[in-house]
This record gives C-alpha cells, structure tokens and sequence, in this order.
C-alpha cells in the first residue's frame, strides 16, 4: 500500500524549500567574552597611544603598556575566532603558530638564518621566555599572522568556492605579513629600540632590516600556515557573515605603527604604512561586500 500525502503537507515542504539560507550571527559565551577582551584591548590601546604621542609622560619608565597591549590584542583576536571555530581549534592553531615562530625567531637571533643579523634589546623588548626569545614575540607572530590571515579572506570572499581557494588564502596572508612588517621594523627599530640590525653586504636596507628579513617573514608565514591552517577551517557547513573584527584590529594596529613612525619623522615608513593599510582596506571592503 503506497504512501500518500496530503495537500498540506506538499505545501509545508515547498515553502521549506523556499526559505533562503540565512547567514548564522555570532551568539552566546564567545560574544561576550570576545566583547570583554576587545573593550579591555581598547582601553589599553588608548594608553599606549597616548604615551606614543600626545602624553609620553604618562606612565613613563614602565614597559607594561606596550606588553598589555600585545597581550590584549592577541586574547582579543582569539577570542574573535572561537566565534566561529571550536575552543581546540584555536588554541592547537595558536600554539603551533607559536611555536614554529619562536623556534624560527630563536634561530634568528642565534644565526642570522632566515632575517639577517640581529639582536634583541634587553630589557626594552622585556623578559625572555627562553634564551635568546623575548616572552612577547610569539604572541605578536600569533596577532599578525591571524588577523593578516582574516583580512585576506575578506579580499578573497568572492573566489571561495574555488578549488584553489586554500592557496590563495596562505599565499595573500603571506604577503599581507610582509606589507605588516614594512611598518613593524622602523618602529620596533628605531621607535622602541626593541632590537637593532646588524651589518650586512647588501647595499638595501630599509631602516636596518635588510631585504632577506621581508623574504624570511614570508616564508615562516607559508610555513607556520601550513601545519596550523587544518586547524582554522571551519569543518561546519554554516554560512557566516564577513567578520570585519581582523580588519579593525588590523588598521588600529597600523596606526598605531603609523603614529610612532611619524611622531619620529620616518617619512619613507609613514608613506609606506598610509598607502599599503589604505590600499589593504580597500580590497578587504569590497570583498567583503561581494
């Protein structure tokens, strides 16, 4: 005897049928949390700002606003991702991103191998976590690599659904790491003194750092996304809505760089951070709304 069915019921399921496929908010305790950190990171920010330009008496002699800020806007960026990824996601992709850098920073530092020669300034930089790597050096790899990683999504939204999607994703979070560092080594150089470059033989360098560190940071990010990125896809199939959390601590970042650079007059630095993050924002806008 076969089946039947009603009327009503081949409506219901038609309309089902209809209903568009919505993208799904950010809710719960990762919200709140996130909005907890990201409220902290700001309020941090604005001291460390203010010291930087308007007020550098304000809190003068300490070390403590800078590292609360690196500390803040990595628990914020984290925090931004455990919306979307599960809690061991993200804390296995943060710590492999951790690791392999700080094993390449300490090579770095004891070699030359892969950004030149340099050598860190103790105690401007702070304490070390191990000789010869400053405690905070793994959690600024784990900010920028992360959120250059957010932002080069947003760029890429419109190509998602394309095979080579992956690829593109590391190769533009590579070159994003590079244009963050353009602006991080004349402020963490010449700014804060958090290190200083040695002597090489070639005849460039931009503001100490010679042309193979900018070759260097991009090869670690191509590797360090290579055993963390399984890590970061969202095995879920849920359709989110573009997360613009990567792109505002991204420009909050690069102004801040970009205040340092000009309050020192570094005008090459100054350009060069203006026009990549105004170029970057452009792109990661547009994707975004694709």
């Amino acid at each position: 005897m076969g089946r039947t069915v009603s009327q009503s019921q081949m409506m219901s399921r038609g309309a089902l049928k209809k209903i568009p496929l919505r993208a799904t908010p950010f809710l719960g305790w990762g919200q709140k949390i996130h909005h907890l950190f990201f409220a902290s990171f700001l309020m941090a920010y604005i001291i460390a700002w203010l010291r930087l330009w308007l007020v550098p008496s304000l809190f003068a002699n300490v070390l403590w606003p800078d590292g609360l800020l690196i500390v803040l806007a990595t628990a914020t960026t984290l925090a931004s991702i455990t919306r979307r990824l599960t809690g061991q996601n993200v804390i296995l992709a943060s710590v492999i991103i951790g690791a392999i850098s700080g094993g390449i920073e300490s090579v770095g530092a004891l070699t030359g191998i892969p950004f030149g020669p340099f050598v860190y300034n103790y105690p401007a930089i702070g304490r070390e976590l191990f000789p010869p790597l400053p405690w905070v050096i793994p959690l600024l790899w784990i900010f920028v690599l992360l959120n250059a990683r957010g932002v080069a999504r947003l760029i890429l939204r419109p190509w998602r659904k394309i095979r080579a999607y992956g690829f593109y994703v590391i190769g533009l979070t590579a070159l994003l790491v590079v244009l963050f560092d353009l602006g991080l080594e004349p402020f963490c150089a010449r700014v804060k003194g958090f290190w200083f470059w040695g002597p090489t033989k070639l005849p460039f360098t931009w503001y100490g750092a010679p042309f193979v560190n900018f070759i260097g940071w991009g090869m670690a990010t191509v590797l360090i996304l290579a055993f963390a990125t399984p890590s970061l896809i969202d095995k879920k199939k849920v359709k989110h809505p573009p997360d613009y959390q990567p792109l505002l601590l991204w420009l909050l970042l690069n102004l801040f760089l970009l205040t340092g650079v000009t309050v020192h007059q570094l005008w090459p630095a100054a350009v060069a951070i203006a026009g990549g993050t105004i170029l970057v924002s452009i792109f990661a806008v547009r994707g975004a709304k694709w």
